[in-house]
């Protein structure tokens, strides 16, 4: 079966994005592999501002070759060629999708549709990246409400610019 991991870059002080949504604070580091990362993947899930952000700073072909789902009640299946749009997340569709042959699920940023997997369940491990950063505010790595999770370090990274890499079991 394959597993969802959550990957996401994060502010020393917790945030995946400013107050206003901003992430222009988080730098390509050289020395991160990120085709290899890519590579792990075939399939992508992300909320739908997780989506506008990646296809304005990404653009639409950096998503070729990936089946791409973007959950979102307010977005019209169309103009968004190559995409699924799904309105309602739920633990038998992700099981579904996870119980579809092919590689690893990457669930890319987005606290709310992280927290919203993570309480189902469907979430198997995360992946985050600490960058050497302090915003003072913004949109929390998990947002509310208070209900914690065990994770078991499985990996880890220092690179020179003090960037840090983990990835964490979820403990079920």
């Amino acid at each position: 079966m394959r597993k969802v991991q959550y990957g996401v870059a994060v502010s020393l002080d917790g945030y995946i994005a400013g107050p206003n949504g901003e992430t222009d604070w988080i730098k390509i580091d050289p020395e991160i592999d990120f085709s290899a990362i890519w590579a792990q993947f075939d399939t992508l899930l992300m909320g739908r501002k997780t989506y506008e952000a990646a296809m304005k700073r990404l653009g639409r072909a950096a998503f070729s070759g990936k089946v791409v789902f973007v959950f979102s009640k307010h977005l019209e299946p169309q103009g968004h060629p190559g995409v699924t749009i799904v309105s309602d997340l739920t633990s038998s569709w992700i099981r579904s999708l996870k119980s579809q042959p092919g590689k690893d699920i990457w669930l890319m940023g987005g606290g709310t549709v992280f927290r919203h997997l993570l309480d189902l369940g469907e979430v198997d491990s995360i992946s985050v990246t600490i960058l050497p950063i302090l915003l003072g505010e913004g949109v929390p790595l998990m947002p509310p409400p208070y209900k914690p999770a065990t994770l078991a370090l499985s990996a880890h990274r220092v690179y020179k610019s003090g960037t840090i890499s983990g990835i964490y079991e979820i403990s079920k």
